[in-house]
């Protein structure tokens, strides 16, 4: 079968080719799934340059999340259209899922939708609910509002009854956020510190920043007095820091957001994370965007669509 392969790490994926190699065989315990579409997320990228704190093995298959259809395993049916988490595997014809994790994909949900869902909605989940503990009517600034787990988090603050406050440095992007999601503002991202205070009446109760650097530098100055600014990654390639007498003197909590690690720490809750987001898109109450997709033999232009965050929403590749 065909998969993307790593076979070096590179800061230019160089390392990394389409490639034939064996099938995955029935195991106990593993559903084969024909891959229809596995959505690309930011540490796929830092995987093939080995920045990412999972460091797997050369050469391996990236691929976090995928949509199918079943070929074998015990509690599906050939056929079956299902949705599964992989930390790895993702990126090929077929893939060999835990079948713990593998759920039935909701009807109305295209396989790209649904392959849009987990790792960003997750995220998502863990950031707003489980650390941030988001409550109805609080003011939630959502910093790469743009990306796919930045709109995830926009779209489930809305869910849960904040003020969502969208921030990038696109504006004919937040234009689409605002068109299809409807946040309370958009903002500038850097240069949104003054806007986020006249907006809020003094500060976001919520501040969501995978993006890092001088964002988060910047949101210290526009967090409200015991808020939460929730780190949850670094795309601008600055890990920034900030001294202690910030928090003290403004009262806000600073808290690390690691979905799938927080799930293994505590596996109940990571169980009731995850039925609660596909819960929410069997309902429809959350939307995920696809914003392009890319067949697996135009895997590099998705990876550089990535790199260059020329998306809004989610990138998915198709076998």
């Amino acid at each position: 079968m065909k998969a993307l392969v790593v076979s070096a790490l590179s800061p230019d994926l160089s390392g990394v080719a389409l490639a034939d190699v064996p099938e995955p065989v029935p195991a106990p315990g593993k559903v084969l799934v024909r891959v229809r579409a596995a959505s690309l997320n930011y540490p796929d990228l830092l995987m093939t340059r080995g920045e990412y704190q999972l460091k797997p093995p050369l050469p391996f298959t990236p691929g976090m999340e995928v949509a199918g259809e079943v070929i074998a395993g015990d509690g599906f049916a050939p056929g079956e259209a299902v949705v599964c988490g992989a930390r790895l595997g993702g990126f090929a014809e077929i893939v060999a899922a835990d079948a713990a994790g593998v759920r039935r994909k909701p009807a109305h949900l295209s396989f790209g939708e649904a392959a849009s869902v987990g790792t960003a909605y997750l995220t998502a989940y863990v950031a707003l609910v489980r650390l941030g503990m988001a409550q109805a009517g609080e003011w939630a600034l959502i910093h790469g509002a743009t990306g796919g787990v930045g709109l995830a988090a926009v779209d489930l603050a809305k869910t849960l009854g904040c003020r969502v406050i969208a921030s990038s440095r696109s504006p004919e992007k937040l234009a689409l956020v605002a068109r299809d999601y409807a946040p309370e503002a958009t903002v500038p991202a850097p240069g949104f510190r003054e806007m986020v205070k006249e907006i809020t009446g003094g500060g976001a109760d919520l501040i969501y920043d995978p993006v890092g650097g001088d964002v988060f530098d910047e949101s210290t100055r526009c967090i409200a007095f015991g808020g939460r600014l929730l780190v949850v990654g670094f795309t601008s390639g600055r890990i920034a820091s900030v001294s202690t007498n910030m928090p003290l003197i403004k009262g806000f909590s600073v808290v690390g957001v690691r979905a799938g690690e927080y799930g293994r720490q505590f596996p109940e809750k990571g169980r009731e994370n995850l039925d609660a987001i596909w819960r929410l898109a069997a309902e429809g109450r959350i939307r995920p965007r696809v914003h392009a997709e890319y067949p697996l033999a135009e895997w590099r232009a998705a990876f550089e669509a990535m790199r260059d965050s020329t998306m809004v929403g989610k990138l998915v590749i198709v076998p």
